[in-house]
This record gives structure tokens, sequence and C-alpha cells, in this order.
């Protein structure tokens, strides 16, 4: 197995074992065993656990937001673009449901420190910051502080997806997809 491939072991491994067990109950020992590397290999790559979390939780928030950004087709009407964009996310939760329950569970917990969440929200996610700008300037957007919106955001986006996964069959109506972004935009649009 090589460097890249014993890494990517390992990050599997973990992101299997903290859905499954939590955070706190899974242990480095456990992660190194399961991936099928030495215990010197998992430090090797991460000087600690909480190392290894917020690696794993920036890597999949890249992916995630990679995903996103790979599927925008600017119509250049805010709300279309916004639409276009939560189905994106939606859909990329629904497609990952071990990565989506990992958001679920550690993208509010303070096991991931603040700075990591900051870095992913204004860094990795910056492009939603960016739109809520955009949509400031249109008058589109309410005209709430920026970092508030994308939280916002964040949370009904984690609330949207618990629904679907809960609820599996609701994915498939068209209702249900439609009530979810006009809840989300409702939250968003300048009030009028």
């Amino acid at each position: 197995m090589s460097i890249t491939d014993k890494k990517q072991a390992i990050l599997d491994t973990a992101l299997r074992l903290f859905v499954a067990q939590g955070f706190h109950a899974t242990t480095t020992a456990a992660i190194a065993r399961q991936a099928g590397v030495a215990t010197g290999t998992l430090f090797h790559h991460f000087p600690s656990k909480d190392a290894l979390m917020q690696h794993l939780f920036l890597s999949i928030k890249q992916e995630f937001a990679d995903a996103i950004i790979a599927s925008d087709q600017p119509s250049g009407e805010l709300k279309q673009d916004a639409k276009h964009l939560w189905f994106s996310a939606l859909n990329w939760a629904i497609d990952n449901p071990l990565k989506q329950a990992f958001f679920q569970q550690y993208s509010m917990s303070p096991t991931v420190e603040q700075a990591v969440r900051m870095q992913a929200m204004n860094t990795i996610l910056g492009f939603i910051g960016d739109l809520i700008e955009q949509g400031q300037t249109q008058g589109v957007i309410a005209p709430y502080p920026v970092a508030l919106m994308q939280d916002n955001c964040h949370g009904q986006f984690l609330a949207a997806t618990r629904y679907f996964i809960d609820n599996p069959d609701t994915w498939q109506q068209a209702s249900h997809k439609e009530a979810s972004f006009n809840l989300f935009w409702q939250a968003m649009a300048s009030p009028r």
C-alpha cells in the first residue's frame, strides 16, 4: 500500500468510525487497526486525533464545495442560481450519505475548532458569502450580517438534508423539494 493509499485508508476508516461510534469513542488505535496501518503511520500523517478530524472535516467540505461549484450554471438571475446551488448541495448530500452523516454530527460540534469552521465557511464555502453580498447589493437578499446569513444557510441545509435522509420517499416528491428551497429562500430574501 502506497503512502497516499495509507493516508486515504486512514481517512476513510476515521470517517466511518466517527459516524458510527462518535469522535470521543473512536480511538486512534481502532482507526489504525481497521485501516490496516500501524498506529505510528497514522501519527505520521496526523499528529493527533483532533488533527485527523480537522483534516477530514476540511477535505469533505472542499469536496462538497467543489461539487457545487462544478454544477454551477449561472443564469444571471440570483434566485434561480441560488435554487440550482441549493439542489446541487442537496443532491450531493443524498449521493454521499456517510459524508453527510459526518456533517450532521460535526458541523456545529465543539469537537471542530471555531477556527476550522470559519476556514470552511469563509474560504472553502466563501462563494456563498459572495452570492449573499451580491444579492444584498441588488436588494434581493436581506441586509443582515453576511456571517450570520452564511450560518443560517448552513443550518437550513443541515435541517433539509436531515429531513430528506430521515424521510427518503419525500426526496422523490417535487412538492417537498420545492418547499425546501422556498423555506431557504424566504429566510434569505429581502423583506418587501
